[in-house]
């Protein structure tokens, strides 16, 4: 068995990796880390575990649990990671990360945008982006995970293919995305009370969003060139779902089976993304709860651009699913282990 502690245990993506360890048959969760809940019972803090989680909340004493542990969930707020891990924890454990600490290469743009001095920039080179689906085989050999953010995964899965392909122009990009309140974290905030957020829809972080460079960076890796795009995050009135919606300008004439066949070419054997038949526009109710990514395109013909579209749930494969998916690569499990639950719907 493999033992796993978290840090982070209950916030929405702690408590989402919780609910999936639970149902993975080669995992025994150890620590449940809670700076905010020390001492409680876990089950306590998520009823929903009621009867089945006995163990109480510990610390974040991230050394002390590298020694009792073989991988560890770092579920916590950016700089948490970056101030407290050494050489020597990940000599005996592997570190997945779900902030983006060790996602951005450049220690400057992450500074720049997260407004915070980075305390462990000799470990950015080593660490590995954990998209399976485009990073598989350095991540089995990693000990450092950065785990995507949510609206990079589903921005970058789908946009990528077209991209690498060269069929559309890297400067024209614009990604219109939408979220559920869960990826705003558990915390008590005024803008996401039920009467801020119910009936309501609204643009956030315009022009300013944090995950805006990490798109950025992971589309300018498909291109082979520096990608600048817009990015205008909504948040939505459900608890969890991502939407995106992107647009570009076309390079060339392309037919539809021709942009469907550079879909289907690298994603045609992945468990996780689906691409829709034609004509089908993702839904987040229909990935709701899984790990998977539903995407699609269409062209329009009269502006000669193309919108693509893609689905998923931002708990999941928009944090606790995929840090399981990378966690499976770099024990040498089956990639789906834990992680074949079916959407809910409704």
């Amino acid at each position: 068995m493999i033992k796993a502690g978290i840090i982070g245990a209950t916030g929405y993506a702690g408590g989402e990796l919780v609910r999936l360890l639970m149902g993975h048959k080669d995992v025994e969760i150890k620590w449940y880390g809670s700076r905010s809940y020390i001492g409680q019972e876990y089950a306590s803090v998520y009823q929903n575990f009621f009867e089945r989680i006995e163990d109480k909340c510990l610390d974040d004493n991230i050394e002390e649990l590298a020694d009792a542990v073989d991988v560890i969930f770092t579920a916590t707020p950016q700089g948490f990671l970056a101030s407290h891990i050494k050489e020597e924890m990940l000599e005996k454990a592997k570190v997945i990360d779900l902030s983006a600490d060790f996602r951005i290469k450049d220690v400057k743009v992450y500074e720049e945008w997260y407004q915070i001095q980075h305390k462990a920039p000799e470990l950015i080179g080593e660490a590995v982006y954990g998209l399976p689906e485009i990073n598989r085989e350095a991540i089995r050999k990693a000990r450092l995970i950065a785990n995507p953010g949510c609206y990079p995964t589903c921005s970058t899965l789908s946009i990528y293919p077209l991209l690498k392909e060269g069929m559309i122009d890297p400067s024209t990009i614009i990604i219109d995305a939408k979220s559920g309140t869960s990826g705003a974290g558990r915390g008590a905030k005024v803008d996401n009370l039920y009467c801020e957020v119910n009936e309501n829809i609204k643009a956030y972080g315009v022009a300013t969003h944090r995950h805006t460079p990490e798109i950025e960076e992971q589309l300018a890796l498909a291109a082979g060139e520096k990608v600048m795009l817009n990015f205008t995050p909504h948040l939505v009135p459900m608890n969890r779902g991502i939407l995106i919606t992107a647009y570009a300008s076309l390079k060339k004439q392309v037919s539809d089976e021709e942009v469907r066949a550079a879909y289907d070419n690298y994603y045609g054997k992945e468990t996780f993304v689906r691409v829709l038949k034609p004509d089908v526009c993702p839904q987040t109710k229909w990935v709701e709860g899984s790990n998977f990514v539903d995407v699609n395109f269409k062209i329009d013909r009269r502006t000669n651009r193309i919108i693509m579209m893609g689905a998923m749930d931002n708990l999941v494969k928009g944090a606790a699913g995929q840090a399981i998916q990378n966690m499976n690569l770099l024990f040498g499990l089956p990639e789906t282990e834990g992680l074949l639950l079916m959407p809910m719907f409704p």
